[in-house]
């Protein structure tokens, strides 16, 4: 895809905007971190005029399968490939307060007539999720290097060696070699062994958030995260299956202390293929500290909120119709999306106390599609693809909302009680839903973000927004009935 962007003139934000998607996906694409979805491929495609070289090659890619791991042969590097099951996959991230150590351990069963003798791995991050922009000038600005990441690998205890397949400032990807001085140590048909690889990423650039994607059949898999008792860690985690829906992880994260350290401890067993786990985490203490730094610089909420990744209003993605899904044929490409939204208000959270419920669109982190989250006050999600409302209750009311595109203010907005939306799920089936009072005026907010327009233009004429410092309803719910205002 490199080829034609470049035969085209076209930078990666470039084409990222004309196809719908994130510069930071493009760049994974291109980079062999992600595999693309077929929606990306067909836009892409007629984007950059490829005659179908970019269809064909994910065509292949599809053939070849994602459960597959290539085999070094003599016919060639990557001249077939081998099934492989993953019988365990643990991973601990130690932090020592400034640096991460993770160490993976996979427990590899070749079931596969030939012999494997090397292991393609990655080392990626993304230390500001959502802002692909401020990621990306950040690395450029830091790289991540080979000197600090210390990386050392080992099959059932034999060291291993390796070779660079790619080298950029935040992703490194590499064949560790079941080789070394000593001699071979392949893994042969019918056998297992503990591949074993560790590597060190400083907390100026690793994001606080470790992502598994499952591409290979997996019996269980587990995390550890390690860090110090005083920093007071909270961790919570989401997992996406086939589905769109991003829910928190079905089994619980379990907590120890001991020796001044905190453990959190998360597992399932036979995760589906393609399902994406995530586990997130903030140190409170720190951000306690932080939060006395933000009042002494004086900090506005909207500026914390763009620390987190929110778009800010000026952008002009907020002002167009974003563009709507075709489903179920971009289901991959909604669970994607869906994904990076619950991970973008789980982030708002850490910064506000969200007391009447909440929401994000897919054009606030930054994405041109129409998809949007809406959170309930008692935690209910609602997940809204190609959203419109059809119908609106003639009873209305007006009160303070509040955005997360623009915080600073909180303006009062007139909205219907009651709003019927109509929606696509994930499987493309279309449908209706009604929703009332205070869940009508989240999900028209969301709405209206999808169909390029922000509260204010809904505000009474005459009437503006007031400074958040004026405004004494942070944190409760809205009144209606006998009490609405």
């Amino acid at each position: 895809m490199k080829y034609w962007r470049d035969v085209r003139g076209l930078s990666q934000s470039a084409l990222a905007s004309k196809v719908g998607y994130t510069p930071s996906y493009v760049s994974k694409v291109e980079g062999g971190q992600l595999p693309p979805s077929a929606a990306f491929a067909n836009q892409a495609d007629d984007v950059l005029r490829a005659g179908g070289a970019i269809r064909r090659a994910y065509r292949d890619l599809e053939a070849v399968g994602r459960t597959s791991i290539p085999l070094q042969t003599p016919n060639g590097e990557d001249s077939h490939a081998t099934r492989m099951i993953v019988e365990h996959e643990d991973t601990t991230l130690y932090y020592d307060g400034q640096t991460y150590r993770a160490t993976q351990r996979r427990r590899l069963y070749n079931d596969n007539p030939d012999p494997v003798t090397r292991y393609l791995i990655r080392i990626s991050d993304d230390r500001y999720p959502g802002d692909p922009e401020r990621s990306n000038q950040h690395y450029r600005e830091h790289p991540l290097t080979w000197d600090e990441i210390d990386l050392a690998a080992n099959l059932d205890g034999e060291r291993l060696t390796w070779r660079v397949k790619h080298d950029r400032d935040a992703f490194k990807e590499l064949w560790l070699l079941s080789e070394n001085e000593h001699g071979q140590y392949p893994l042969y048909p019918g056998d297992s062994a503990w591949l074993e690889y560790s590597y060190t990423v400083g907390d100026d650039k690793w994001g606080s958030w470790f992502r598994r994607a499952v591409r290979l059949p997996t019996r269980r898999m587990s995390v550890r995260l390690d860090s110090s008792a005083e920093l007071d860690p909270t961790v919570w985690g989401t997992e996406t299956m086939m589905t769109a829906e991003a829910i928190p992880f079905r089994t619980a994260i379990r907590r120890t202390d001991e020796d001044g350290r905190r453990v959190y401890s998360w597992s399932t067993d036979d995760p589906p293929l393609h399902a994406r786990y995530r586990l997130e985490w903030k140190f409170r203490a720190r951000d306690q500290e932080e939060t006395l730094h933000v009042v002494e610089t004086e900090a506005t909420a909207s500026e914390r909120m763009r620390a987190v990744g929110i778009v800010q209003e000026g952008d002009p993605i907020l002002t167009k119709t974003a563009r709507p899904f075709n489903l179920p044929d971009e289901a991959e490409d909604a669970r994607r999306i869906v994904a990076e939204l619950v991970s973008a208000a789980e982030r708002a959270s850490t910064v506000h106390v969200f007391g009447k419920g909440m929401g994000v669109a897919a054009p606030q982190i930054g994405i041109d599609r129409a998809a949007a989250i809406v959170r309930s006050p008692d935690g209910e999600a609602i997940t809204l693809f190609n959203p419109r409302i059809v119908e609106e209750s003639p009873e209305t009311d007006e009160q303070y909302e509040g955005c997360l595109s623009f915080f600073d203010v909180r303006g009062k907005v007139p909205r219907p009680l009651a709003i019927s939306v109509e929606h696509v799920d994930i499987d493309g089936t279309e449908r209706i839903t009604i929703f009332e009072q205070g869940m009508a005026r989240l999900v028209a907010h969301e709405v209206d973000h999808l169909h390029g327009m922000l509260y204010r233009q809904r505000m009474r004429e005459g009437v503006n927004p007031i400074p958040v410092s004026e405004y004494r309803g942070t944190g409760s719910s809205w009144q209606y009935g006998s009490g609405a205002k």
